[in-house]
């Protein structure tokens, strides 16, 4: 029987690095897969991992049905869908998702992160945790600049924590902006960097 499966975690956590082993776990021992991505920092149709590993993927679009997508691509059926950067599908594609699942018994593994900048679910993260058979946080705690568990994610603006905003903005991408990964401690006062970290001129959110 197959299962929808959620993982999460905040930034720096190595997911895009499990993805990718999984995509080579279950390839080697004869399973056919396809891995999916929507918005990953280092562009259209790839997934890829700070360590440096890469590998192509089918792009999902904002308006994409994924059972169509998945059951309707050429070339032969697939047994496994393997989901990065899950926290960007709407709930209706985390409903599709699940419709692979119980009516096509195919499996589906989603990472993404949890929480956006400001603390809030996304609204995919939200619905795979209430419909996936299997949630997990991933062991692997990023730490914060205190040297304390991080899971918080923080946007930074021209070296600024900011708490407002698009939801949806990809780091790397626009100038000025970036993430880092903060404790919850260190989230509420808004202190993205140690002290001494602090760019010249930039000062931090209360």
């Amino acid at each position: 029987m197959a299962h929808l499966h959620y993982r999460h975690a905040a930034m720096n956590s190595g997911k895009s690095t499990m993805v990718l082993q999984y995509r080579h776990t279950y390839a080697a021992c004869g399973r056919r897969g396809l891995l999916m991505t929507r918005l990953d920092r280092a562009g259209t149709g790839i997934v890829s991992s700070r360590i440096g590993l890469t590998a192509d993927a089918l792009e999902i679009g904002a308006e994409a049905d994924l059972t169509d997508l998945v059951l309707l691509r050429p070339g032969p059926s697939v047994d496994h869908v393997i989901v990065d950067e899950a926290q960007f599908l709407s709930p209706e594609q985390v409903d599709q998702l699940a419709a692979l699942v119980d009516d096509h018994d195919i499996d589906v593994f989603a990472f993404g992160l949890l929480s956006d900048f400001r603390g809030l679910q996304f609204p995919g993260s939200a619905r795979l945790v209430v419909l996936a058979d299997v949630v997990e946080a991933l062991q692997v705690y990023p730490m914060c600049w205190c040297g304390q568990p991080a899971r918080m994610n923080a946007r930074v603006v021209n070296g600024v924590m900011v708490r407002d905003g698009d939801t949806v903005v990809v780091g790397d991408t626009e100038a000025g902006v970036g993430y880092v990964v903060l404790c919850r401690r260190h989230h509420r006062a808004g202190r993205p960097y140690a002290p001494e970290r602090t760019p010249v001129g930039a000062g931090h959110v209360e």
